[in-house]
């Protein structure tokens, strides 16, 4: 941002770090490091404004709130983000074929309880970390793949999928069980009625790893503070399961959904690992979660709920191997076949399982595929 002020006098800093590095005889190092920062400096100013004009250029930011979801009226939706939920969990690793059994299990008993299913991956904008960058992607319908974008983004008035299911009326909400103080870019940005973190779901149970509270009761406060009351008001979501964020622990055995009350009914569980094996862990953990909201769906009474699930990054390289890609899992789930019907032109699988032949998108294309598909 100050470069961005400051162009001149970043131009200026160039020339004496150049001139610099000159004057040091024999110090090649330090002429390579003052010509790489300024071209990186040049290069971000130019990006800024690449970036600046794509926030802008927005084919709905004047779209009636009304026409945008009318296809979802009535609807609960729900953007569920699975933590690390990467390709790597489905395909060639040694782990993926005991997520692929739990996924088809899934697939199976969701359809005898009444939903349908469609998947295929997106290809996220970071690797390993940094979950806002695909959160933002995703909402925002733009390529946000660096902090400097991020930031850039946020001080926008960007069309997000919450700003616009708020304009068309629903109740949006975030729930961030990771979150341990205030994130007022929830409300300012993306245009969440209410935001849940550690500090307001009523959790007395013990921390699992990265995860202060295991995704069994993430969900079950979810429906509990939103979903059950009567007469609520339709509901727009955005979920994050974080029981698969490293450093991986073991997780709590389901108990039934009417025992979860405030998570104390964990306090007997393992919160430590047994291996040191974190492929071993990771899998597991995309297992329990996975299960665990299958399990969720079965006993949901929602007739007209809706979800988008997905990853946000595959996880780090000591999981993954070399090169393995950004590409992420992502299904769309409903019980109402209208839903579904909106999206036979996607060319997504049957199912929770997307097979290595599924149809590949950039997460930056969800939010305008999303729009037409159910405006």
């Amino acid at each position: 941002g100050t470069a961005a002020r400051h162009r001149r006098a970043v131009l200026g800093l160039g020339v004496v770090l150049v001139l610099a590095g000159l004057a040091r005889v024999g110090s090649t190092d330090a002429t390579a490091l003052a010509y790489d920062e300024v071209a990186q400096v040049r290069a971000d100013l130019a990006d800024r404004r690449t970036f600046g004009r794509e926030i802008a250029a927005d084919p709905y930011a004047d779209a009636p709130a009304a026409r945008l979801l009318r296809g979802l009226q009535g609807k609960d939706v729900l953007v569920v983000f699975v933590e690390s939920y990467g390709r790597v969990a489905v395909q060639d690793s040694t782990f993926s074929p005991g997520v692929d059994a739990v996924l088809d299990d899934g697939s199976r008993r969701l359809r005898r309880a009444g939903w349908q299913a469609r998947s295929a991956f997106l290809t996220s904008p970071t690797f390993g970390a940094a979950s806002w960058l695909a959160h933002s992607t995703l909402q925002s319908g733009l390529w946000v793949d660096s902090q400097r974008r991020y930031e850039q983004l946020l001080g926008s008035d960007r069309l997000t999928l919450t700003s616009a299911f708020a304009d068309a009326g629903w109740r949006t909400v975030f729930d961030v069980p990771a979150n341990t103080r205030d994130w007022p870019e929830g409300q300012d940005f993306y245009g969440f009625d209410r935001l849940y973190d550690s500090r307001s779901v009523g959790y007395a149970g013990p921390q699992f790893g990265y995860a202060p509270m295991p995704d069994q009761f993430t969900l079950a406060a979810f429906q509990r503070l939103e979903l059950d009351p009567a007469d609520h008001p339709p509901v727009f979501g955005e979920i994050d399961l974080v029981s698969s964020h490293h450093p991986w622990a073991p997780s709590p055995l389901p108990v039934p959904w009417d025992r979860v009350g405030d998570g104390s009914v964990f306090d007997d569980a393992p919160t430590q690992p047994g291996s040191s094996d974190v492929q071993v862990l990771y899998g597991e953990s995309i297992e329990y979660t996975m299960g665990t909201l299958v399990s969720w769906l079965e006993q949901q009474p929602d007739p007209d709920l809706v979800l988008l699930v997905l990853g946000d990054h595959q996880p780090h390289s000591y999981v993954t191997g070399p090169n393995p890609g950004h590409d992420v899992p992502v299904s769309l789930v409903a019980r109402d076949p209208a839903v579904l019907r909106r999206i036979a032109d996607w060319g997504w699988q049957p199912g929770i399982h997307p097979s290595p032949r599924a149809p590949v998108w950039p997460m930056a294309a969800v939010r305008d595929r999303f729009l037409r598909a159910f405006g």
